[in-house]
């Protein structure tokens, strides 16, 4: 439970958990307690989407799901936090890691909080691609809000000069266009988290052609007529 405590702690007073990063005040039990809330948050999410093509593909998303997650922060981390130490920043390695767990955590909550809607749209509509599309929209929603919230945290907690805060900024905001690139594509390589129809479950797709972006027009396509 003290692990939820974190996690609470984070959702009702933000400000004060942004000041424990900014004092590095017991970083690691705050990065441990949020990394596993997010992967029991992410699970039962990623299974819920895994149940709509078998069990066998409920229990591949439910570990896969916090895995994309994961490694996407885990690639991405080392170039924010090289680049932004080079541009002024004080924050060591343990202060970031906390952060993007924010991050991370604050996202895996939205999506639990969906986990309701989108297994009653699981049970009462029986289509693949409307399933897809509202899950990816689900998805998109929640890693907006997430992001959103890094930004602003960062620009809280990092203190800079004014000549460099301009360059800080729109560092910052390209790193977030990195992650979601990094993200996207990733889903894309660990694919299928859904399952589709009339095929035999796979833990990964033996081809990667294609991208994440044309299978979502294909769907979006397919679910107006278009194909």
């Amino acid at each position: 439970m003290k692990h939820f405590a974190v996690l609470i702690q984070l959702l009702r007073d933000r400000n004060q958990f942004l000041d424990d990063i900014r004092n590095d005040v017991k970083l690691e039990r705050k990065i441990l307690s949020l990394l596993v809330v997010s992967c029991i948050f992410f699970g039962v999410y990623g299974a819920i989407i895994g149940s709509s093509s078998s069990w066998l593909q409920m229990l591949a998303s439910a570990v896969k799901l916090p895995a994309l997650y994961l490694i996407t922060l885990g690639i991405c981390l080392p170039t924010l936090y090289f680049f932004d130490i080079l541009f002024g920043s004080k924050l060591n390695f343990r202060q970031y890691s906390a952060m993007l767990m924010t991050t991370v955590a604050v996202i895996s909550v939205l999506l639990f909080s969906f986990a309701p809607v989108v297994l009653f749209f699981l049970i009462s509509i029986q289509g693949y691609n409307f399933f897809l599309l509202l899950n990816v929209t689900v998805m998109g929603l929640t890693g907006v809000i997430g992001v959103r919230l890094f930004y602003q945290g960062m620009r809280q907690i990092v203190t800079t000069d004014e000549s460099s805060s301009s360059l800080r900024n729109r560092l910052l905001l390209g790193w977030l266009g990195l992650y979601a690139l990094v993200g996207s594509q990733l889903g894309w390589t660990l694919r299928p988290f859904f399952g589709a129809p009339n095929e035999p479950f796979q833990v990964f797709r033996p081809e990667i052609e294609g991208n994440f972006y044309a299978q979502i027009l294909t769907s979006l396509g397919a679910l107006l007529g278009w194909y």
